[in-house]
């Protein structure tokens, strides 16, 4: 187990929700391994906690996919299968394809200001060399586009979503090589609302998703 663990205590949040925090970074960052068992008394010993808000914090993992239980096992840090990927991604495809649509008509001039300036924040933020500033304004630039298409029902599902796929969204943005894509195709999005083209908004974003589940896939392989 990593000895990298830290506790940052913040007097806002519940502990168990720093503890996943914690747990959670670590296991993005690669600092907790695939298939590394996740042992309540070893981590509440490095953390300086109880078992219960270790507990807690397991199953807020495992409602994200990055953790698993394993009979006779316990739990442990998952690991990224194709399978698990690509049902993500299909279903991100479908809900992200039709928020163009419902955004394309909806949008105001407003809206598609905010969706510029989140343009130009995720292009900013490719030059910082910090893999969770860039997923963060990735996830607001999307976030933007939500928002316009105005449908609550779609944002709970888009927010339940997006906790599964944040896994693969920070093993995607780890390969710097593919910013330059990811910003044109930022740009292309932006300009289909521009243009209030649906029908290229729609393409637009099934190839941005296309595009992320190629250099997932090929990133799952490389591990396996």
């Amino acid at each position: 187990m990593t000895d990298n663990l830290t506790l940052k205590v913040d007097a806002f949040l519940p502990l168990r929700d720093v503890v996943f925090d914690t747990l959670r970074r670590a296991i993005l960052k690669g600092e907790l391994k695939p298939g590394e068992r996740l042992m309540e008394l070893q981590l509440a010993a490095r953390l300086g906690v109880s078992r219960t808000p270790i507990r807690e914090a397991i199953r807020m993992l495992e409602l994200e996919g990055l953790a698993v239980t394993v009979p006779r096992r316990g739990a442990q840090v998952a690991k990224m299968t194709e399978k698990d990927m690509e049902d993500v991604l299909k279903i991100r495809r479908a809900l992200d394809e039709l928020a163009v649509q419902l955004a394309c008509d909806k949008m105001t001039d407003g809206q598609l200001q905010t969706l510029r300036r989140a343009l130009k924040d995720f292009e900013d933020s490719t030059k910082s060399r910090d893999v969770e500033k860039v997923a963060q304004a990735d996830v607001a630039f999307h976030d933007a586009i939500y928002q316009a298409a105005d449908n609550p029902k779609l944002m709970n599902l888009l927010g339940n979503l997006r906790e599964q796929m944040y896994r693969y969204r920070v093993e995607h943005l780890k390969d710097e090589a593919t910013y330059p894509a990811l910003i044109a195709e930022h740009q292309e999005i932006y300009e289909g609302f521009a243009r209030r083209d649906k029908e290229a908004l729609v393409k637009a974003m099934g190839e941005h998703i296309v595009h992320q589940e190629s250099v997932v896939k090929n990133i799952i392989r490389e591990q396996e």
